[in-house]
């Protein structure tokens, strides 16, 4: 496997959940690993967990300032950025007919938009060395649409075909952009209906898209894998 030792990750999300598994699996593989989230205590336990070797980066991915600011912060403080894992996400569930403005433009915002950002902003120095990774965490959601969950299956949908458009402009430049796509996995999202009465015993762990995520980083250089779609063995 190709090391990433020493490369420069940033990861989004990285407070709790998949986010926190991969900056975890990263960090173990010797990454200098930048955790972004808005809740700084959460961010701080990522950081201890890894053993102190993360740097802690609050901010809102929502914000175009924030995210220029903290990828700034992370070039300047660890390097230029090798690994960009955007794991951020929220779901809001409901009706079509139900959903508030402000509801819709939070999925939207966090979902797809702050990848957007993140990625325009990181790829013009990963086009400058020719390599770079760059991993967006999408979910089946963004397969396949189900009742009330219609604005987060579009964000999610989003994702795929965003990156799978970005992939395709940059491959040239030895960046790498792939999409992961998780089925149900046991994070905080209990408010999604569509997870009533599912046993969380057999759901995807965290843990399981991380590994995902290592395969990615590590292949060798002229393999891309571009999509990865994630499903439990068992059907929760």
């Amino acid at each position: 496997m190709t090391s990433i030792e020493n490369r420069v990750a940033v990861v989004t999300g990285a407070g709790r959940g998949i986010g926190r598994a991969i900056a975890l699996e990263l960090s173990r593989m010797g990454a200098k690993v930048a955790l972004v989230a808005r809740n700084v205590s959460e961010l701080e336990e990522t950081a201890r967990l890894s053993g102190g070797a993360a740097s802690v980066i609050p901010a809102d991915v929502r914000k175009r300032d924030e995210v220029h600011k903290l990828l700034d912060q992370a070039s300047s403080t660890l390097g230029p950025v090798d690994i960009l894992v955007n794991a951020a996400g929220v779901g809001l569930f409901g009706r079509v007919v139900e959903f508030s403005d402000a509801d819709y433009e939070t999925v939207l915002d966090t979902n797809l938009r702050s990848i957007f950002m993140s990625c325009r902003y990181v790829l013009p120095s990963m086009i400058a060395r020719n390599r770079g990774d760059i991993i967006n965490i999408a979910s089946i959601a963004g397969k396949v649409g189900s009742a009330t969950r219609a604005v987060y299956c579009a964000s999610k949908f989003g994702v795929v075909g965003f990156t799978q458009s970005l992939a395709e402009e940059v491959r040239q430049h030895g960046i790498r952009v792939a999409v992961i796509c998780p089925g149900s996995t046991d994070t905080h999202f209990s408010s999604d209906p569509n997870r009533e009465g599912k046993a969380r015993a057999k759901m995807l762990a965290p843990a399981d898209v991380a590994h995902a995520v290592r395969m990615l980083v590590t292949q060798e250089p002229n393999s891309f894998i571009s999509e990865i779609i994630l499903r439990p063995t068992q059907k929760p």
